[in-house]
This record gives structure tokens, sequence and C-alpha cells, in this order.
């Protein structure tokens, strides 16, 4: 028997297991989705999957910059 038989046609979710919910964006650092599409994947429609899993890659740049570490604590000019 074919495993075939049991595949949905489905979006699949784009969950990587590290959800952490950056404070700034409110977006999961893993995913990328915000807590509402989490929340709401397993009634979106495939449509609304498909949107939501188009916009994640613009997201990304969101979460790459750096809120602070040395740099931040010695200032613009370097100094400490």
């Amino acid at each position: 028997m074919s495993d075939d038989i049991w595949k949905r046609d489905e979006i699949d979710s784009p969950c990587i297991k590290v959800c952490v919910i950056h404070p700034e964006t409110r977006l999961c650092t893993g995913c990328l989705r915000s807590i509402d599409e989490i929340t709401d994947w397993g009634r979106m429609t495939p449509e609304a999957r498909r949107a939501v899993m188009a916009e994640l890659p613009a997201r990304a740049p969101l979460l790459a910059r750096r809120r602070g570490g040395r740099a931040a604590r010695l200032g613009a000019s370097g100094q400490g």
C-alpha cells in the first residue's frame, strides 16, 4: 500500500521548532510568522497559507539587525 493515499494537498507549516517571539517585531524568530498567523495556521485556506509563505522571505531582514551588544555599550564612536 502506498503512502500517497494519505498525503494531503496542503501547504506545510514553515515552523522549524525555534519558537521565540522577537520583542520588537512580534514575529517568531524561527518561522517569521506573527503570533496570529501561527495560531490561525490550521484554519487558514491554502490560498491564505500561500500568501503568508510568500511574505516570509521579506520579513527576514527585520530580525537580522543587531539590537545592542558591545558596540552599543561603547557608543557609536567605539570608545569605552
